[in-house]
């Protein structure tokens, strides 16, 4: 009797054993699972971590705006109706130049400090040069910023893929391939509000769309910055240019003024 009772407890046990093991390779899986999703979790929070600047600082804000803006006109996936078929490309010719003409007049400015000043003043016609030279290219510099680029942040090449041409035709804009556009954004000082406008380059009386926000929009009271509400309007609003669906010439004029109503006759 004793040895049929070890028998049965000594089966009894194993079956425990069994049992606790397959639980046990059972949950092995879920933990991992549950690990790997807590993973996930705090690499979404990590990746959604808000910008926070002050919200009085109007140079930051506007800074910061204008790169989102810019950006999303470059990278980002959504940007166009048609897809990744349709890519823009920021022009960098005209940065290039301005970049060109103030690393000459640094040049002529370190040549006028530390090349000259050990034989002067035999070399003072060479001195005045420099001089001169320095001040007349950042003059040149500054009319650039000052009449060319005003409130111009970013220009894009035109579009130069078949496909993607004909496929902007066909939604609306006929004139993408032969125009880039010009990015221009506006944040009046005293202001709230901010605005973006988008137009062909090179183009005389050209079309454009516009949009104003306010920056309480993107910003709250903390200074935290909702950097993807933004891109989803930058998004809307190229999707309108590229579709055709410009604003009419007195929209364009004035970008933060909006048209007063109509008083309707009796």
């Amino acid at each position: 009797i004793t040895t049929k009772a070890n028998i049965i407890q000594t089966s009894i046990m194993a079956k425990k054993n069994k049992k606790n093991e397959a639980e046990a390779v059972a949950t092995e899986p879920a933990k991992e699972e549950t690990e790997a999703n807590e993973e996930e979790e705090e690499e979404v929070e990590e990746e959604m971590e808000l910008l926070q600047v002050d919200v009085g600082d109007i140079i930051k804000v506007k800074q910061i705006l204008d790169e989102t803006v810019a950006g999303t006109l470059v990278s980002s996936e959504d940007l166009s109706a048609h897809g990744d078929k349709v890519q823009i490309e920021e022009e960098h010719r005209h940065d290039n130049i301005k970049l060109f003409l103030m690393a000459l007049a640094c040049t002529f400015a370190a040549t006028a400090q530390f090349g000259l000043t050990s034989d002067f003043p035999n070399n003072r016609l060479w001195l005045g040069v420099c001089c001169a030279s320095y001040f007349c290219l950042s003059g040149i510099l500054q009319l650039i910023t000052t009449f060319i680029d005003r409130d111009c942040i970013m220009m894009t090449k035109p579009l130069k893929d078949p496909e993607a041409i004909k496929l902007v035709k066909n939604g609306g804009n006929q004139e993408m391939d032969k125009y880039g556009i010009r990015v221009r954004t506006q944040f009046p000082r005293f202001s709230e509000f901010y605005t973006v406008i988008l137009q062909f380059q090179g183009k005389e009386k050209s079309e454009c769309v516009k949009e104003t926000w306010s920056v309480g929009q993107f910003f709250d009271v903390d200074g935290f910055f909702d950097e993807e509400g933004l891109m989803i309007e930058i998004e809307k609003l190229y999707q309108r240019f590229e579709a055709g669906k410009f604003d009419s010439e007195g929209e364009s004029e004035g970008a933060v003024t909006k048209s007063k109503p109509k008083n309707k006759k009796n």
